[in-house]
């Protein structure tokens, strides 16, 4: 069989996107429920739907069940195309799937019943964290044996954004989880104090660069000029942006530790790489803004276009609001109240979720070789879901600059002037009323996406069927 003949894997990649459906709505329709449980309490059903046990189930489905699915899906689609070649193993691919959908799953299961490590986006215990080590390792290997056997000798930006992802997150992964265990579902970290906490938010800072940034900046510089057809604005820039977001974002960690144990010294480097971090972040956001030009005309019809325009928007808000967080006098009003989770939810829902969205919409009718079954319903999508996403941050950010004015607040005698815990929660209480009514909206926005895109899967006659490497080569060449 000659190369020409050659078809490209797309059966993992459709497999990944009906994962991404599958866990998009398990993960945030939890999110809603936890949302308004601040709200009204009664809707804890103990001791497996609290908000302790639900809070990182949401957390874990969201991140590494929905956004990671659209990462493998985008990453086994795009090293294909860019290397015009098939993925090296498709065993390995369907090995690396299956474990995948079961650690999940598994998590599903196990953080209801309140089987935790307690550590920020690593509560998974120890037999799931091995299983994570395992399909992680066959998805490398066959990621890079891929690369090496490639057909085009160029490797495009997308690529190096992607591989920057595989080969910091099983550092951060290993290191953090490291553990002794005493039981099967049971474990205690290497680290103790001030250095579990470093580590922790090492880790932590870091699973939002490498799995929540990096691999989205990837697809976005991918995934942009294809749909517009037109080359991103500057391939320079991407390289400058590329390496100085890499060198600066895995040392911001420790800012979130202020005013902590932690040593002055490594507080004070937290806080200078997360300013500067602002540099390379909005260079980004800057080539993705200019590559939308070539296209404005587009924006006032085309669904897609609009929510990659979201999503690169929110990422130069995030990317500004997180380093001005980082900052010792704004942490201090800040940190712990609900700012933090409307920033948090700028950058994930504006963010990572438009450009998934959009990157849903783009590869569902190519994939499936049709066409989308309604371009109003994905306009109407995107409105829900903007809307939704501004009701969220917004009031998040009125109630936790509230929150954090009251905590702070003293009389004329120095003593606190809402000592009771509970005067504040009711004062926030409408704040977070209208943070679940926008998550709620933003959840409804999906569900039309599905129906949009089921509809779509529905109409064609392909099913899995493969594309031709003919078709890849102009996609390669495009890119």
């Amino acid at each position: 069989m000659s190369s020409l003949e050659q078809k490209y894997n797309d059966g993992i990649v459709k497999g990944f996107i009906l994962s991404a459906l599958v866990w998009g709505v398990a993960s945030m329709l939890v999110g809603v429920w936890i949302a308004f449980q601040m709200v009204y309490p009664e809707l804890n059903f103990g001791p497996y739907f609290t908000f302790g046990r639900l809070r990182p189930l949401h957390t874990n489905a969201a991140i590494f069940g929905f956004a990671l699915s659209i990462i493998f899906a985008t990453g086994y689609h795009t090293v294909q195309r860019l290397c015009r070649v098939r993925i090296w193993s498709d065993t390995l691919a369907k090995i690396h799937f299956v474990l995948y959908n079961i650690t999940i799953a598994l998590a599903a299961v196990t953080l209801p019943l309140g089987l935790s490590q307690s550590k920020e986006y690593a509560e998974l215990e120890w037999p799931l964290d091995l299983l994570i080590v395992v399909w992680f390792v066959i998805f490398i290997i066959n990621y890079f044996a891929t690369i090496f056997t490639r057909q085009e000798k160029q490797l495009y930006a997308a690529i190096w954004f992607y591989i920057a992802s595989w080969v910091t997150i099983p550092i951060l992964f290993i290191v953090n989880n490291l553990s002794v265990p005493v039981g099967w579902f049971k474990s205690y970290s290497v680290f103790s104090g001030v250095y579990d906490a470093n580590i922790q938010w090492w880790y932590g800072h870091n699973a939002v660069a490498f799995v929540l940034t990096t691999p989205f900046l990837g697809l976005m510089y991918y995934y942009l000029p294809k749909h517009i057809k037109q080359p991103i604005y500057s391939h320079r820039l991407s390289i400058i942006h590329f390496w100085s977001l890499i060198f600066l974002y895995i040392w911001a960690g420790p800012h979130h530790l202020l005013y902590s144990p932690l040593p002055d010294w490594l507080q004070t480097t937290g806080v200078v790489f997360s300013i500067m971090l602002w540099m390379p972040s909005w260079g980004g956001m800057l080539n993705g803004f200019l590559t939308l030009t070539q296209a404005k005309e587009k924006i006032k019809t085309d669904a897609t276009l609009k929510m990659l325009l979201v999503g690169i928007t929110f990422y130069g808000m995030s990317t500004f609001e997180g380093p001005l967080l980082a900052i010792r006098a704004v942490s201090a009003l800040g940190h712990n109240t609900d700012w933090i989770v409307g920033h948090v939810h700028g950058g994930t829902l504006g963010w990572v979720g438009m450009m998934s969205f959009a990157v849903l919409y783009y590869l569902v009718p190519r994939i499936w070789n049709t066409n989308l079954y309604s371009e109003k319903l994905a306009n109407i999508h995107f409105w829900i879901a903007t809307l939704g996403i501004l009701l969220y941050i917004v009031s998040m950010w009125v109630s936790g600059i509230t929150e954090g004015s009251m905590w702070r607040a003293v009389d004329e005698t120095g003593a606190l002037k809402y000592p009771n815990w509970v005067q504040i929660t009711e004062t926030l209480k409408p704040y977070r009323l209208f943070r679940g009514i926008g998550g709620g909206m933003y959840f409804i926005g999906l569900l039309i996406m599905i129906y949009n895109l089921l509809k779509t899967i529905s109409t064609s006659g392909a099913g899995f069927k493969e594309i031709d490497l003919r078709v890849g080569e102009r996609e390669g060449n495009a890119a």
